[in-house]
């Protein structure tokens, strides 16, 4: 077979095969491939919030657990105080004395009487990006916890379940409150198993009777957005009640059944929401 050298490309021939390739790109769509893939994005540099989760009163920061688990594996960093529950206004500002260690963005999360700590806490703290609600009290300025459980026009059996005994410093018209334990699982946490819950009750951390009677300050859901979870089931505080203050705090807000005690309860449920908030 005879031999035929392969022609030599010269500047013409290669101008007309850059065209024709210019030409079959064009007619096959194949220029809209680089332009259609998407830009690489780069990874978000802005660090995640610090989660600080406050717990109520006839509890401590154990019922935390769960929850903490769950934000700790997505990678937060997460810290439940003790609650003092001597007063609104101490124990506010215990809570905002722990919040100014903490050097970049929180979300402040309460439980129960936890709620109206965090509603003072952060109060002025341009470091609390978002507030988070779960079954609890979110006060407006002057109001009590008392007076913010009855709002919606609920009731609830708390204060006809409470055993008070005296503590030394106590005035006259104060002692320690605590759920009878005859009450405990059916006012605090139905939906939990009765072993469970006569543990939590021989355990609870009582709070000071007049705890419940101190006027709230300015409110920092006023001027922070806020997240609220109603326990649907609640018979601690009405769910009427819940659903009032969460409107009243423009929070965005999730209902599930349960009980008060949802964060035990429905781990998932307020550790999503929780997440929505660090967003």
């Amino acid at each position: 077979m005879p031999h035929h050298p392969i022609p030599r490309s010269t500047p013409r021939r290669r101008r007309t095969l850059v065209a024709l390739f210019a030409a079959l790109t064009l007619v096959l769509g194949l220029g809209s491939v680089a332009s259609a893939a998407p830009p690489h994005k780069k990874p978000s540099s802005a660090p995640k919030p610090t989660v600080v989760l406050v717990h109520g009163a006839f509890a401590d920061a154990s019922g935390w657990a769960d929850v903490t688990k769950k934000l700790q594996k997505k990678g937060y960093t997460v810290y439940a105080p003790a609650n003092p529950l001597r007063s609104l206004s101490g124990d506010s500002a215990y809570i905002r004395a722990f919040l100014e260690t903490i050097p970049g963005p929180v979300v402040l999360v309460g439980h129960s009487y936890g709620g109206a700590v965090i509603t003072n806490a952060a109060t002025g703290n341009a470091n609390v990006k978002s507030l988070v609600y779960v079954a609890a009290f979110a006060p407006d300025a002057g109001e009590t916890v008392a007076a913010a459980s009855e709002l919606g026009g609920g009731h609830s059996e708390l204060l006809a379940n409470i055993v008070t005994r005296p503590y030394p410093g106590a005035g006259p018209q104060d002692a320690d409150a605590y759920i009878n334990p005859s009450s405990f699982r059916a006012l605090f946490a139905a939906d939990l198993p009765a072993k469970e819950t006569a543990v939590m009750a021989a355990a609870q951390r009582p709070a000071t009777f007049t705890t419940f009677l101190e006027p709230s300050g300015e409110p920092a859901w006023k001027t922070i957005p806020s997240w609220y979870l109603v326990a649907e089931n609640d018979k601690t505080i009405p769910p009427e009640a819940e659903r009032a203050m969460a409107a009243r705090a423009g929070a965005r807000t999730v209902e599930i059944r349960s009980s008060h005690v949802a964060m035990i309860s429905h781990p998932k449920a307020v550790t999503d929401l929780i997440l929505r908030a660090a967003r």
